[in-house]
Parts: structure tokens; sequence; C-alpha cells
């Protein structure tokens, strides 16, 4: 009933409009100075001007949440994006200043209606902004907020500052975010004893991995683990395919290497536990039950990316937005419509439920029911959405309700299994209150790393040199000079990606690459490679050839961050053999 009162003002004669239109009228930013001295005034929110303000705020969420895009960003009738923006600027600052300044009583605020109303539409507007951008930039930010400050305020255990962080990280920039993120971590470590500071010699686990059964090994070992043992050093030895134990056990490069191997393998999706969309986005595959103990297995990859996560490891997996809204735990309560992140999964899907919302005549015509047939491995299988749905007529009076159930079973109730078992996984490693410092599109950049152009001079700056190599040698000049002057965009990531296996940069810089971005100078090809001797170090230092290089190209170690680099004579042989030796790199492809 609730619903359906809701629904009538939203929609009939414009009410929801006129009360947005009078709110407009009550001074600078929608009255905001006005309704804080109220509150001051009136801590338990019995005003009837704060009575108006959560009506409006309920009926308001409600229609956001049903509004699809073509409604939001195209049609913009009655409300044009400015009003939007208006609005969450209103309730933005509102709650922010209110939280900061204690006028919410901070014991009681979960049950405070006022809050609560303005918080849900307040998240419901931020959450479209988010997946499609509309706001300004810095328009959620919280000018008066200065990282170092906010943080002093949570160790003195401000209760006000605390609130404000868990109930709207959003007022604090994304870097400072992730700075807290990433000292949640160390401060875990700290105190599980899992850093050389908090003892001499941390816990180690050790695994033998064979080169030709990565992730069945992987799997043996690491699946049953507890989550501290996870959470500290792991090492691996790696069995290569005659049987001998390679050289080097290494907590960085070696599992890295390991942690890269897994990941490439168990997201391909050819293994069919994932399935790529359209726009080459992964998501868990429904029929991945093919695969024997397929839900382990996703509770292991799970676990896999929690610790890539953890460690700071940038991995370059692309997930559809609707996955990772789900195991960051955004799809919950009114504030989440399972129709808004449809179009990530399936377009053409999304195309015609839209059209079903718009469609002007009986929808009866149709003849819709509330179920939906689909082809499982040759047999024709009908799914009911709703109890006694395939005898259920979709009418204009419940189309709105048919869209929205044939989105929930596509992108949750179809993969419910799958999805449960990696958020399992992935939840042993990372605790679920941290994820709500980021939105969905900022998780994924945690995942995979920031989406924005190589800065050169932070790659160089923080650049580690061996082989006689060093900033100034006239070879490591011209690859400097090549990748700012002669390089794309796309080169210089394809570039990165070559040497890291990720072609996105750390979110908080290069001097958090872990291990550290390298280059040494090489005098023969991988396979003759035996490391550096004094001699080889002093003829790369002096740009002393053994050999002409000439015919070598560039090679990397991804697993170090490492470029391996021969001592070109020319820089257009630098040019050319770099060029060639990224753009053939394949890398981690969907296809």
């Amino acid at each position: 009933m609730k619903i359906e009162i809701l629904t009538g003002l939203c929609y009939q004669g414009k009410i929801l409009y006129h009360m947005w239109l009078f709110l407009t009228t009550l001074g600078p930013h929608c009255g905001l100075k006005a309704f804080l001295d109220l509150l001051a005034a009136n801590t338990k929110c019995t005003a009837p001007e704060f009575q108006m303000l959560i009506l409006f705020a309920d009926c308001m969420t409600h229609y956001v949440t049903i509004l699809d895009d073509m409604e939001m960003y195209e049609q913009q009738d009655p409300f044009k994006l400015t009003d939007f923006i208006t609005m969450s600027y209103f309730l933005n600052q509102f709650l922010y200043k209110a939280v900061l300044t204690n006028l919410f009583d901070v014991k009681s605020v979960s049950s405070n209606p006022l809050f609560i109303s303005l918080y849900i539409l307040l998240m419901a507007i931020y959450r479209r902004d988010c997946r499609r951008t509309f706001c300004p930039e810095g328009h959620w930010l919280a000018k008066e907020v200065r990282v170092s400050g906010f943080l002093a305020d949570l160790e003195k255990g401000r209760r006000g500052a605390a609130l404000l962080l868990s109930k709207m990280p959003h007022v604090i920039p994304h870097s400072e975010r992730v700075v807290l993120f990433r000292k949640h971590i160390a401060d875990e470590k700290a105190v599980m004893g899992l850093t050389e500071s908090a003892c001499n010699s941390p816990p180690t686990t050790l695994i033998v991995v064979h080169r030709t059964r990565i992730v069945e090994d992987g799997y043996r070992q690491l699946a049953m683990l507890p989550s501290q043992a996870l959470k500290g050093v792991i090492r691996v030895r790696f069995v290569n395919e005659q049987g001998l134990a390679e050289a080097g056990i290494d907590q960085d490069g070696v599992f890295k290497e390991f942690l890269e191997e897994t990941i490439k393998r168990v997201f391909d999706p050819s293994l069919n536990l994932f399935k790529a969309t359209s726009e080459n986005r992964l998501y868990p595959s429904p029929t991945s039950f093919m695969q024997d103990n397929h839900l382990q297995l996703f509770e292991f990859v799970g676990r896999m990316l929690g610790k890539a996560v953890y460690e700071g490891i940038v991995v370059d997996v692309p997930f559809a937005s609707f996955f990772v809204s789900q195991f960051s735990g955004q799809t919950g309560g009114a504030l989440y419509s399972w129709l808004d992140e449809l179009a990530s999964l399936d377009r053409d899907l999304y195309r015609s439920l839209t059209l079903v919302k718009h469609y002007k005549g009986d929808i009866r015509q149709l003849e819709l029911t509330f179920s939906l047939d689909e082809d499982v491995l040759g047999k024709l299988v009908t799914h009911e959405l709703i109890p006694g749905g395939r005898t259920t007529a979709v009418t204009n009076q419940n189309k709105i309700q048919y869209i929205h159930h044939m989105a929930h079973y596509r992108m949750y109730h179809q993969i419910k299994e799958q999805t449960t078992a990696f958020i399992k996984g992935f939840r042993s490693i990372i605790n679920p209150e941290w994820l709500s410092l980021f939105s969905t599109p900022e998780l994924q950049r945690l995942i995979s790393g920031d989406n924005v152009p190589l800065d050169l001079r932070d790659l160089r700056k923080h650049t580690q040199y061996y082989g006689g190599f060093h900033d100034s040698h006239r070879v490591v000049c011209w690859l400097w000079d090549i990748l700012e002057k002669d390089f794309t965009e796309e080169e210089r990531g394809l570039f990165l990606k070559f040497v890291t296996s990720c072609s996105k940069s750390p979110l908080l810089g290069f001097a958090h690459l872990e291990p550290p971005f390298s280059i040494r100078c090489v005098e023969v090809c991988d396979d003759e490679d035996t490391g550096d001797t004094i001699g080889s170090v002093i003829r790369g230092f002096f740009t002393i050839r053994k050999k002409d290089p000439q015919n070598r190209l560039p090679t990397s170690s991804t697993c170090f961050n490492l470029l391996k680099l021969p001592n070109y004579q020319k820089k257009s042989t630098l040019r050319e053999k770099l060029r060639y030796a990224v753009t053939s790199n394949t890398g981690f492809e969907l296809s």
C-alpha cells in the first residue's frame, strides 16, 4: 500500500514536482541554513517542516529508484538534471554539517526518520551519479574536510566524524579513502603479527606449484587455508615442466606471478566459471555447474582476488558493474534498482524492458507473463518470476513489477549460488566494512588500478635500475624520451602492461607498486640470462657491448615488474624494438 501511495504522489498531477518547486523557494540551496537552524532548535525532528521534508524524500527516493536512464538523462520531464544537482547538494551539505556538528544524536541516528529518509535519497542520487556522471567535478566533496584532521578525529574517537565516514564516505576525496583503506589493512596485519615490525619473522606458508597445474595446485593448498594464514606471507616454489624446482623462492615477485597466472586462468571465459558481456566485462557463468566443485572454485577465486586487493596488487580483471555492486554489498535495501545496472549485463534485455515500461497501448497485447523461457544445454526450461508466474499476465498496472522481477532474475537469482560463494571467499580476506568506503566504479579501480593517463614523471621517480643502468644512462634517457614524445597514450598503457601485467597505474602512485618498477640492462637472451655479473654491470654502465643487441627485443618479468632492456646503440632501434615488443604482447585477452 505504501508503494502504491508513493507511486501516486510521484506521477499523479506532478504533486512531487510541485513539492520540489516549493523547496527551491525557501532560500539559497533550498533553505539549507534555515533547516540547520531549525534542527538545532528541534533536535527530535518533530517540526512540521521536517515532516514535509521526510515525505518529499520518501517520494523522491521511490521516484529515483524506478526512473530509467531514458527518463532521467534524455526526457528530463519534469525533473531536469540540474534539479538533481541542486537537490543532492542540499542533502549532502545538510547531512554532513548536521552530523559533524552533532545536531543529530549519534546514539539514535540510525532510527531517526529525518536522517534515514534524507540519507536514503542522497545515496540513491549519488549511486546514479557514480554509474553515469551528471554532477560537476568535486560536487560531493566536503571542502572543510582535511584528511589529517579527519583521521585525527577518528583516532580520538570523535563520534560525529566516525559516523560521517561510515555513512557518507563520499565527502572524503577518493585518494584519501584509499589511504584509509590501506591503513585498515596495515593495522590488521600489525595486530595479527603479520609484519616485520610486529615480529622478527612473521609466519609464512610455503606452497609448491607445478607450472602445468597452477590453478589445481594452488586450490589444493590454499582453498582450505585459514583466512589469517592467507593474509600472511605466502611463498611459492614453482616446479617446471621437467619436474625440477625453479630457482628462487620469494614472497613478492614469485607469489605475484602465481597470483597473476591463477587469476588469468580462472577468469578466462573458456573455463566457463565466468562469462564476458558484449563489452568484455566479466560475471559468473550461469552454467558453471558443468565444472566439478564449481562453488568451491568460486570461493577460491574470491579469496585470490581478495588477497590481491589486500596486498595492493593491481590485476587487469574488468568486471561487469552489477557484479561489483553485488560483492561490495551495495545491492541491498531501497537504494538499489536491479533495472539500473541491467545494461551492464544484457543491453538488449534492458532495451526490451524499457520498451515494455514505456508501451503506450494495452500491454496485454504483447502476451507477456511473469515467467521466462531459457535454453539450458539444449533443453527449454521455464522459470517463474513469482509464484504462479506462467499464468500471471503482465498488465499496465503491474508492468513495473514485471520489469524489476525480470532484471532481478537475470542479475541475481540466475547466478545467486556462484555469487554467494565468490563473496564468501572475497570477504574472508577483505572486511566488508572497508568496502563501504567505495562506490562500485571506485571498487573496480581499487582492484584494477587508476583509469588515468600514465604519469611518467611519477614512474621515473620510483624506478630502480640494475645491470649498470642508472637514471642518467643514455639508453635510459632515450627510453623516457620515447615514452613521452613518441608513444601515444594507448602505447604507454601497453608499455605498463608489458612490464607489470596491468595497464593502469596503482591508485596511490608508483611509490606503492610492489615490487618496485625496475629496469635492468641485459646482454643476452632470456634463456641464456643467469643474472648480473661484475663484468656485465661494468659493461652496462660504460655502454660497452659484448654483442650487438640490435636483433634482440626488450623483454619483461611481470612478476618482478622488471623491464629487461638491451644496451642499444641507436635511439631509433630502441624505439622500433620497444614499440614492437609492447604491441605484440597479448597479455590477458578475454577472447
